[in-house]
């Protein structure tokens, strides 16, 4: 009796918009069912992170794969240099150890997970020396981590003459190796070597293309 003593009670209007609001959900919930990937409007990026939850804060692309370079370099530092030190007393055989492991770790450790989370295939070879995957790119990393290991190795002993000069300590190595400053270290030489080999290909290119540029002008 009430429901319909309601609806007596109503306008025509406020009937009318009554029934627009029901109508209205009705083919919401139509459009609900119905979706998929065909129908469904696109969504930009920058609306979706609107409604994403958790810090609105995220880093960048390129310093999360550096961050995650001397995060993997530090830990070789961890567990080689510092687990194994008591074990291999020899400075040379520790860094021989050391170079093999750098090595592995960025062929089958750094480089699989930057090819992995590549939005697209081959985004993320710029950011290593040997893309390609093979048992030469493999050797090529070790061999590589060497070098990199070996500036690295100068890097510290550079800075502890420079401290035992400046501030006369003799009894004492002013500056040890740890995990943190090895890791930035051998990733800012990896960085390094890998923007003086982009800088290479495109000086070589530029000559490529110059000296193709010149012929094609004699031809004419």
């Amino acid at each position: 009796m009430a429901d319909k003593k309601n609806k007596q009670t109503l306008s025509p209007e406020e009937q009318k918009t009554a029934a627009g609001y029901y109508e209205l959900k009705s083919e919401a919930v139509k459009d609900l069912v119905e979706a998929n990937e065909e129908n469904s409007p696109k969504v930009s990026k920058e609306e979706l992170k609107k409604y994403k939850s958790g810090p609105k804060f995220e880093l960048s692309h390129g310093l999360k794969i550096i961050l995650m370079k001397a995060w993997f370099y530090g830990a070789v530092c961890f567990f080689i240099l510092w687990g194994l030190g008591i074990y291999i007393t020899d400075l040379y055989d520790m860094l021989f150890v050391v170079g093999i492991v750098m090595g592995m770790v960025t062929d089958l450790l750094i480089n699989s997970i930057l090819r992995y989370f590549a939005q697209t295939e081959g985004a993320n070879d710029d950011w290593m020396m040997f893309p390609s995957r093979s048992l030469v790119s493999f050797f090529a990393n070790i061999f590589y981590c060497f070098l990199i290991l070996y500036f690295v190795y100068s890097l510290y002993n550079m800075i502890n003459a420079a401290i035992i000069t400046v501030f006369g300590l003799t009894d004492q190595l002013p500056l040890g190796v740890g995990p943190i400053l090895f890791g930035l270290f051998s990733m800012g030489f990896d960085q390094m070597f890998i923007a003086i080999k982009h800088l290479m290909i495109r000086i070589v290119d530029d000559a490529t293309a110059s000296v193709k540029g010149g012929e094609g002008k004699k031809t004419k």
